[in-house]
Formats: C-alpha cells, structure tokens, sequence
C-alpha cells in the first residue's frame, strides 16, 4: 500500500516511523510519503490560509496551495507505479471511523490524507478531487482537535495492522473488539500475563485449567461484562441469532431482557457490574 500525507507539519507524522507502521514501512509492506504543504505556497510568507467568505472566526485552507500539492502527490504516485488513489479527509464532520472503515481503507491500494487545519479546507478541494477518486470523509471522534495529523496516525495504525504481513500473528486482529466477526463485535475482556501472581493479586484460575472450552466461555462471559458497563449500545444493536444460551444467561445476570423480536434492553434496576 502507498500512502501520501500533505501536512503543514511533517514533523507531527514522525511517530509513522515507529511501531508496526515503522515495520510495516522497513519491510515494505506500506510505502509512506509526507509532503510539506508549504512547499506549494509561493508567496514569501508561504501562506495557506485566509479569511472566510461570508465573516466569521478563524481562517480556512485556500485552493491554490492543496490543488498544487495534489496534482504533484498524483502525478509522482502513478509515474513511481501506483494506482487506484483514494483520498482520506479527517474532519469532525466526516462518517465515523469504526474497524469496518479501517478493513475497507486497507484494501486501497493508495490512500492520500489531507489533514486539515484551522477551520479547514475549502470545499472546493474536496469537491474537485470527488470527480476523480473515491473520497473518505472521516471523523475518529465526536471532539475537535487543532488539526488532521492526529487522525491520520489514529487510521494509519488501524489500517496497517489489517495489512498482510505487518502483524507478527495473521490472526492477532481478528478477534479485536469490533472486528467483524471478531467476539460478534464485543469488546475484548482483560488479557494475563507472567508471573501468576503479582503484588498479592491472582488470575482467574480457569486460565491456567488448560480447558479450551471453559476458556472460551470465560473470555466470552468477560467481553459481555466489559460490552455491558462500557458499551451497552453495541448490545443492543447485535443480532440476537449471534447469542447462544449461556451468551443469554450472562446477559440475564447482568440484567438484560429479550424484546419480542429477540433483541435485548436492559432493565432499569440493572446493577452495574
């Protein structure tokens, strides 16, 4: 996979050489570029924003400088051998990022971030770039920060880990929380390691019982203790076909109750657990 970032901030993205985008990139897994916007600024100042049309606070990106900066990241892309370019916006206003998102964007060839600052780029960039590549507008949360680079290390991550090769263990991210198909989409329970005890605290006794079955079902039980306090929504929004019978006792316990059509709602005198 390629991928280009156009920041005003090369410096923010340095964490894309560490970590497993880092060896993602060293084993050639993952060719990424990050392009100074400035160097398409040519005025003294190299400025890349302005005032907004019709008043109002803050500066918004111009034209001039990102449709420069694109047409270059596009010409250099496919006369080194990439194809299929798709642009990724972080905005607050885009479709929220979730691990479906991140397997679709990892199955582009070429993904090319635009992380924006002040009050972001002129709608016309967008707008132009739409005609001739898929474009993802893209939230990671319901927050605003001052500018996309976060973002961009935020998707890149998600993304990489998807990519063939980059995990140590090829089934590692297919039990994630939110992994399609992964824990019927529960959050993940908590995880153990050596030593057995530490600071006068154990670990659940059935994970050193070496039954794979009651293992299963413990970590189970876990993902819908933690689904339930943390992210009752994602219960209510799973397939009752996915729950099987003892999946329905837990949630009893933890004091949901079927609807009519299968689905579950909780019970307002549900003590947290």
């Amino acid at each position: 996979m390629r991928l280009d970032v156009v920041t005003i901030f090369p410096e923010y993205l340095e964490p894309l050489n560490v970590s497993l985008v880092g060896k993602a990139r060293a084993r050639g897994r993952l060719d990424v570029q990050v392009h100074d916007l400035r160097t398409w600024a040519y005025d003294r100042h190299n400025t890349v924003d302005d005032t907004p049309y019709g008043g109002g606070p803050g500066m918004v990106m111009k034209t001039e400088p990102w449709g420069d900066a694109l047409d270059t990241v596009l010409a250099d892309g496919y006369e080194q051998g990439a194809s299929g370019p798709a642009l990724v916006v972080p905005t607050p206003s885009g479709r929220p990022f979730t691990q479906a998102l991140a397997q679709e964007l990892s199955e582009q060839p070429w993904l090319i971030f635009t992380p924006a600052r002040y009050e972001g780029i002129d709608r016309r960039v967008v707008d132009e770039y739409a005609t001739r590549m898929p474009v993802y507008e893209v939230s990671i949360g319901d927050y605003v920060l001052a500018g996309g680079e976060a973002a961009v290390l935020v998707i890149t991550e998600a993304v990489a880990r998807l990519l063939p090769g980059v995990l140590g263990n090829a089934e590692s991210h297919r039990d994630d929380s939110f992994a399609p198909g992964g824990m019927a989409n529960l959050l993940e329970g908590p995880v153990y390691t050596k030593p057995p005890e530490w600071r006068g605290r154990g670990i659940p006794p059935v994970l050193l019982s070496g039954h794979h079955g009651k293992i299963a079902r413990w970590r189970r039980d876990e993902a819908l203790r933690r689904t339930t306090a943390n992210r009752p929504d994602l219960v209510e929004r799973l397939d009752p076909g996915t729950f099987d019978k003892y999946d329905r006792e837990m949630l009893s316990i933890l004091g949901w109750e079927p609807e009519p059509d299968g689905r579950f709602w909780r019970r307002a005198d549900a003590v947290e657990e």
